[in-house]
């Protein structure tokens, strides 16, 4: 299959006939960066995506943060946090809360199972290609590594007036951060076209 590829620096168009198993493309140009693929496997990103399902689940199931105040204890979870930040009138803040740590990073596992799955059969999902195209734009919201920052921020100046005891979905929640990055870098555009082009039609 015979296509083309534009750089995203300098704009020259390539022509691109194949995408190889393993590589780390330039442009002849200006030396930017085409593409890359790592030659992982479908069971790779699947296990990985099966790890980020019950690290998110943890984190929405577990106490985020509890604090003891003068012998006053109370503990909230991610959505409570969320559902927190509406009651006090903060709602476009608690809307992206929401959307940015718990509905993308849902739609971002789903939609990978949705796609992986049947590719792993040897077979193609129905309207595969939009799904994936979907998970890329939204991908740059998935934004759980700001909301750790600043969570740990937060957690630190709280514990200046309060007993911070930090949750088992605050943990979770880290390692989800991490596990949705190592997925992220082994199923680039390339690498999905890639398990595309290798399967029947």
């Amino acid at each position: 299959m015979s296509s083309v590829i534009v750089c995203p620096a300098c704009d020259l168009v390539h022509r691109r006939d194949a995408i190889m198993a393993k590589a780390r493309v330039l442009c002849v140009r200006c030396r930017a960066e085409l593409y890359r693929t790592n030659s992982a496997s479908i069971d790779t990103a699947l296990a990985l995506a099966a790890t980020a399902a019950v690290l998110l689940l943890l984190s929405n199931a577990y106490p985020l943060v509890a604090l003891e105040v003068n012998g006053s204890f109370r503990a909230t979870t991610l959505l409570g946090a969320a559902l927190g930040l509406y009651a006090q009138g903060y709602l476009p803040i608690a809307a992206l809360v929401l959307v940015t740590t718990v509905l993308i990073p849902t739609f971002q596992i789903g939609a990978l199972f949705y796609v992986l799955l049947p590719l792993r059969r040897r077979g193609r999902a129905r309207g595969q290609n939009q799904v994936f195209r979907a998970l890329t734009r939204l991908r740059p919201w998935a934004m759980s590594e700001v909301f750790m920052l600043g969570a740990l921020v937060a957690l630190v100046k709280l514990s200046a007036m309060a007993q911070v005891i930090p949750g088992i979905a605050l943990f979770s929640y880290g390692a989800l951060m991490l596990t949705l990055s190592a997925l992220t870098s082994i199923t680039p555009t390339e690498q999905f076209w890639q398990w595309v082009e290798g399967s029947p039609a």
